[in-house]
């Protein structure tokens, strides 16, 4: 499954920020359409616990579009049990064969008003699942979510990473489980791209979310320097953002997920679309 899934999927897919943007289900539907006629080969978004049902998205979305692969980047998994989660899943993918990956996730501590202790609990949640009727990934950034991806699941989904994450990531997994980087775009400059950061941070601190910033300091992060904004972000015109695309797949990646930064779904597709010719060109 794992190398249809790879084959499938293509070099270059999409991460839309819907969940925290709430777009009516409509623009969601046009938004993934336009996706699929710009030719990139998947589309992911992710929700909160409280907020929109993602597999519901999901089942919309597939039947919306007739190519396009549709992933949870992530399904949250205090959001329903992982039997919930599975039969969900399973009527996903038998449904649309081929074209629902499922990516589930611990998401964070002020999701849940239990403990929270992400790995115990995600290895509880998966060693539950019987995931065999679609590619299953887990978002992990950590080294021992990396170990807990490669050991339960298809591989991994790091999110709001540094470019130096994925081959760190890749060595962990091993050559032959799926990586699936979320990689932040920007068609502008490095001041932009600071900006964006600056606000992530700002989110990342309110909301008391510290494992994204804890590993960009366990990849040698240790301030917002130019150094981290160019690491994390791929600013510039078009041909330099497809070259960090490439950098990523010669890196260990096998699906980049670009991200274009943007304060509306229109804009953000609007971006993708000035992407897509560019992007069209990279082969793995």
């Amino acid at each position: 499954m794992i190398e249809e899934t790879r084959a499938r999927l293509g070099p270059v897919g999409v991460w839309l920020p819907s969940a925290p943007l709430g777009p009516p289900l409509e623009a969601e539907r046009r938004a993934n359409q336009r996706i699929e006629e710009l030719g990139y080969g998947s589309a992911w978004s992710g929700e909160g616990v409280a907020a929109r049902d993602l597999f519901d998205v999901t089942e919309d979305l597939l039947g919306a579009t007739s190519r396009l692969t549709i992933g949870t980047g992530i399904a949250n998994i205090w959001a329903r049990d992982a039997r919930t989660a599975q039969a969900r899943a399973s009527a996903l993918a038998a449904a649309h064969p081929g074209r629902f990956v499922l990516g589930v996730g611990i998401g964070h501590a002020f999701q849940t008003e239990s403990a929270y202790q992400p790995l115990a609990q995600t290895r509880a949640y998966l060693s539950t699942m019987d995931y065999s009727a679609s590619p299953l990934v887990l978002a992990a950034v950590g080294p021992r979510m990396l170990e807990l991806a490669g050991e339960l699941t298809d591989g991994a989904h790091p999110f709001a990473q540094p470019f130096e994450h994925t081959p760190y990531a890749r060595e962990i997994l091993g050559p032959d489980k799926l990586l699936i980087p979320h990689q932040a775009v920007l068609l502008g400059t490095r001041d932009e791209a600071r900006a964006a950061l600056t606000r992530t941070v700002e989110q990342m601190t309110k909301f008391e979310i510290p494992h994204y910033m804890n590993s960009w300091k366990r990849l040698g992060f240790t301030d917002l320097s130019d150094r981290l904004v160019d690491s994390l972000y791929a600013w510039g015109d078009e041909e330099s953002i497809a070259g960090r695309v490439r950098l990523l797949l010669d890196s260990g990646a096998d699906h980049v997920l670009v991200s274009p930064v943007g304060a509306t779904l229109e804009s953000i597709v609007d971006q993708l679309a000035r992407l897509a010719p560019a992007l069209k060109e990279i082969t793995r």
